[in-house]
């Protein structure tokens, strides 16, 4: 059973957008300058056409505190049983199929993105990274890796192909991730559209992948 899986799209899939530059705690803390994509009024979106049982996903930034932006979002699920799990965490609220998100932070800079949800906190992705580079997520003990970066437009986004960075977050089984039933995380990142996409690989050997758009660029 997937579970959890649509608050973990909620949390992480309405604001995944960004963008290169080290210094000593680059695989910690995000540094650069505030991007376009984090200004108040940006929009982010999915696909329109349910992907696993969810479906028009989008949120906007409501707020900036110390370059961190706030979101609020909303999308439609079908799924009963994702329904009743989602209803009972703070911040969501479910109406029918229609499910809103309310109060997620991310730092987002023209070096790359950083998380401040709970299930995922710390860099997601860093454009000055090379390909092996490994950011922590937290203190959860996991780790995201850099898996590979294009050379030449190999990705189809929209109308365009793009480059890529592709990153992946494995998710060991354990007593607080057991109900997630997510194995591995992997994103997909441009220095000018930001993130792109992401896919959730299940513990059942299924996956979802969502196709991220914004509406501002870097």
């Amino acid at each position: 059973m997937k579970k959890l899986f649509v608050f973990y799209i909620l949390g992480l899939l309405f604001v995944l957008v960004q963008s290169c530059k080290k210094d000593s705690d680059s695989n910690v803390k995000i540094g650069g300058d505030p991007s376009t994509m984090s200004a108040v009024g940006t929009t982010v979106s999915s696909s329109g056409t349910a992907i696993a049982g969810v479906s028009n996903l989008t949120a906007s930034v409501v707020s900036v505190s110390d370059d961190v932006s706030t979101y609020s979002g909303s999308g439609i699920v079908t799924n009963t049983t994702i329904k009743n799990i989602i209803s009972s965490f703070p911040g969501v609220t479910v109406t029918g199929n229609n499910v809103s998100i309310t109060g997620f932070n991310y730092k987002q800079t023209t070096d790359g993105i950083e998380s401040y949800f709970e299930l995922g906190p710390g860099i997601i992705v860093n454009y000055s990274s090379s390909v092996g580079d490994t950011y922590p997520v937290g203190d959860t003990g996991r780790t995201r890796t850099v898996v590979s970066k294009s050379t030449t437009d190999d990705y189809p986004y929209g109308i365009y192909n793009i480059k890529v960075m592709k990153v992946e977050e494995p998710i060991p089984t354990t007593k607080s991730t057991s109900s997630l039933g997510v194995s591995k995380v992997t994103y997909w990142a441009n220095h000018k559209f930001g993130l792109v996409g992401v896919q959730y690989d299940f513990v059942d050997g299924t996956t979802a992948k969502f196709p991220v758009y914004c509406s501002t660029t870097n």
